[in-house]
């Protein structure tokens, strides 16, 4: 790992006019724990081509490795770092005029809000995480701040009620306090998302061994403003692909309401497809996973809430 970091890392100059990617490289070696090869690379990125968005994003990199690694005091130096390096270029550009420099800013937040966390200091992460709510307000990071607000949050109060005034598919949603008394599995997934699509069968199999004992599935998504290959749609267009992947690739949920809403996806900060979400018969949230899970993971969970609705 070390000698292909730093063989890619003296490249990190200028070669033909392009920048050599970094992210992935440090990715790869944070996320292994290799961080003194994935700081010699950022070392020789930022000495040939300077402080860049890429350059930011990747460096995030280290705060996540770090936060994995539970090395909890160098995560949030990282974070510290990250927040300065990102204030310094947003004195001359605003967050969202490329993908990179919002990605490092959301990930600093994380990683800063996770290591309180971890340090058993969750009131102080849910405040910090609050105060960084209101401040980034209209911007793309928004709903990964709300993420991590669930994570801290969400598992044992009521469930947030959802906007169910346009579905897709078949059926007409309703509001989840309509299913008072049964189990719900929220399954928040995205037209794009390989994933989710994965998700599907796990999906089809729980329902056919639990929905005869009353567990109800809800497939909220929502608005992304394009359509296949990237490209750009209006809404009306995007609705339209939406049911068209919806039937292609979600059939065994034909049945299913799936509630049509961009607030729903904020309220839940849906950041990563697919979230789930599992609510008991008191419509209390028993789970919140920013991501998939397996067929076990899930049976788990949602047996003994059947149990407790009998």
């Amino acid at each position: 790992m070390r000698k292909h970091i730093l063989a890619l890392a003296a490249c990190c100059g200028l070669v033909y006019g392009q920048a050599v990617a970094l992210v992935p490289l440090i990715h790869k070696a944070a996320m292994a724990g290799d961080f003194a090869a994935a700081q010699k690379a950022l070392d020789i990125y930022r000495q040939a081509v300077g402080v860049t968005p890429e350059y930011i994003e990747a460096c995030s990199w280290m705060g996540r490795g770090r936060l994995n690694a539970k090395q909890f005091d160098a995560a949030q130096a990282n974070a510290v770092e990250i927040r300065a390096l990102s204030d310094a270029l947003l004195k001359t550009r605003k967050l969202d005029a490329e993908p990179h420099l919002p990605i490092a800013l959301g990930a600093a937040i994380e990683v800063q809000a996770q290591a309180l966390g971890q340090l058993n200091r969750r009131d102080e992460a849910v405040l910090f995480l609050r105060d960084e709510l209101k401040r980034w307000q209209g911007t793309s990071i928004i709903m990964r701040l709300q993420k991590n607000v669930n994570l801290l949050t969400l598992e044992g109060k009521p469930v947030p009620e959802i906007v169910a005034t346009v579905g897709i598919g078949k059926t007409n949603p309703m509001p989840l306090s309509a299913h008072k008394g049964h189990p719900i599995l929220i399954f928040m997934w995205a037209h794009w998302c390989g994933d989710c699509k994965a998700e599907v069968g796990i999906i089809e199999k729980l329902m056919a061994a639990y929905g005869p004992r009353g567990l109800v599935v809800v497939a909220p998504t929502q608005h992304y403003g394009y359509v296949a290959g990237g490209e750009d749609a209006k809404p009306e267009a995007e609705t339209k692909y939406i049911n068209e992947v919806f039937a292609a690739y979600y059939a065994p949920l034909r049945n299913v309401e799936a509630p049509l809403s961009e607030a729903n996806f904020t309220r839940f900060g849906v950041s990563t497809t697919p979230t789930l979400l599992l609510v008991d018969g008191n419509g209390i949230v028993r789970l919140y996973n920013p991501g998939a899970m397996t067929y076990e993971a899930l049976a788990g969970r949602i047996e003994p809430l059947l149990r407790q609705t009998m």
